[in-house]
Parts: C-alpha cells; structure tokens; sequence
C-alpha cells in the first residue's frame, strides 16, 4: 500500500465497488433467485440461470434485473471499503519494511478484514435479499413487503426489533470471512506472483489474472455458507430452520451435499466478473490519483 490517506482510499474503493455492483447486479439477482428454489422442501424441481432470468425479464421487465441494486450499493459503500483498507492497513500493521507476507497469514488478515466489513454492512445486506426475494412476489401477481430500502429498513426494524436487522449474521460473518480469505489473498498473492514471475507487469494483464484467481478461489469456499446465509436471511417469522447449522443439515439431508455448491455457477458468474470490475477499477483509479498499486 502506498503511503495514500485512508480517506482517499475509501472513496477509490467505494467508487470501484459501486461500478462493479451495477455492472454485475442482475447475476447476483439470478443467484439469489435459485438458492431460494426449494428452500425448506425436498421438491426436486430444478431451474437453471438462463430460465430464471428468462421468467424474471418475461414477468417483471428488464427493470426486474435490478430489483434490489439501491441496498446493494449502501451496503457496498460501507462493506467494501472497510475490509479492502481494514485488509491494507492490518497488512502495514503486521510488517513495517514492506517485506511480503506468507500466504497463510494474509488469508488471515482478509477473513478477519471481511468479518468486520460484514458486521457494519450486514442490515443493507438483509434489505437487499428480501427486496431480490419480493421480486417473486410481484411476478406471482402478489403485493411485494418493501415499496423500497427506507420503508423495508424501517419494516424489519417495526417488526422484528433491532436484532432482525442483523438476521442472518452469523452465516453472513461466515461467508465474509471465507470470501475475503480467498479474494483478497489469492488476488494480493497472485498479482504478486504473476509480477515476480515475470508473467506480466503491474498492468491490466497482471489484474486480471489476479481477479480471476481470487475469484475462482473466493466461490468455492463461500458457496456453502452463502446457500445457508440466503435462506436463513430470507425466512420471516415463520421460520423452517432454527439457525445456520440446522438449516446447514437440513439443507444437505433433503437435497443432497451437492445442494450445498447450488448456483456455484452464478456465485462465480457473480463473483468473479465483480472481483475482475472492482480490482480492475480499483488499480486504475489509484494510478489516475497518483497512489501506490493495491
């Protein structure tokens, strides 16, 4: 990291973070719209990406495909920032002379960056799932919860306390801290992998390489806990799982092991373009003001 105010690094990264949402919401969408397919029954009915986003576009036009995106960014504004620079700078804290950090401990780090980053941002990330799950209703011909993030904010807090804003954190921290162990150590270790080795230079080549890898590496270690984060944030009062180990269980008892890498396509169809946006963006955006490469 350059010695860059922190400030100026939490608007790159906001900024970074709030093209790559817009960019790739509506894949987040379709993932969240197939992980909530069968949820809490042993309904062998399967539905790919391309019939989800074909029903969502038939019943709710193309301004379907964003349903959801305003939590999305807030949640970005506050979630991404924090663990890229919490990341960063625990890095800094760690070694001072700038000597590289063994892949282990920035696994570390990046999980642990994540879980705070999560913490923080985890009420607009509730907000968004069920505002991407009242899309359902409205294609079902059902009054949808939330007219918007301000009233589905004040709603959950009314009826649910302000313990229901935070529904859904234990997996949330879970997933974070596995997310973040594989995106921001696999990208860090991999752009300087693909630099020592000559491969590239610090350019858009060695960035994206980089972002493909984290990708890659992020979903496989987050898929399983994001299936659970998903259904539990998603049920209301009436609630078909006790907590995430139980819904974890269940989950693999009716439908199988594999049910647990459901929309693992999506998730990377998701994660890895996102990550290839962000880390893209954010590397230009430090070039142009004039700061130190990620």
């Amino acid at each position: 990291a350059g010695e860059a105010p922190t400030g100026t690094r939490i608007l790159l990264a906001s900024l970074s973070a709030m093209v790559a949402e817009s960019v790739t919401f509506p894949i987040d969408l379709t993932k969240t719209r197939m992980q909530l397919h069968g949820s809490g029954s042993a309904s062998g009915h399967r539905i790919g990406a391309i019939g989800v986003v074909s029903e969502i576009a038939r019943k709710e036009g193309v301004i379907g495909l964003y349903k959801g995106l305003s939590p999305a960014i807030i949640r970005h504004m506050f979630y991404t920032p924090i663990r890229i620079i919490g990341y960063e700078n625990l890095k800094g804290f760690i070694v001072n002379n700038g000597e590289s950090l063994p892949l282990a401990t920035k696994a570390l780090v990046g999980g642990f960056s994540g879980v705070i980053a999560q913490v923080v941002a985890s009420p607009a990330d509730l907000v968004k799932v069920r505002m991407q799950a009242d899309g359902r209703l409205v294609s079902q011909g059902l009054k949808p919860r939330y007219s918007g993030p301000v009233e589905a904010f004040t709603k959950i807090l009314q009826s649910e306390g302000v313990k229901g804003l935070w529904k859904g954190v234990l997996p949330n921290i879970q997933r974070a801290f596995l997310v973040n162990m594989g995106e921001l150590a696999c990208y860090d270790h991999a752009k300087h992998f693909v630099i020592d080795k000559k491969i590239a230079e610090d350019n858009i080549f060695a960035h994206t390489l980089a972002s493909i890898m984290s990708g890659l590496a992020s979903t496989t270690l987050s898929c399983p806990a994001d299936v659970v984060k998903t259904r539990m944030m998603n049920q209301g009062e009436n609630a078909v799982y006790r907590n995430s180990y139980d819904c974890l269980v269940k989950t693999v008892r009716l439908e199988g092991i594999r049910a647990l890498w459901k929309g693992f396509f999506p998730t990377w169809a998701r994660l890895g373009p996102w990550q290839f946006v962000f880390w893209v963006s954010y590397e230009k955006f430090r070039q142009l003001a004039g700061i130190s490469s990620f």
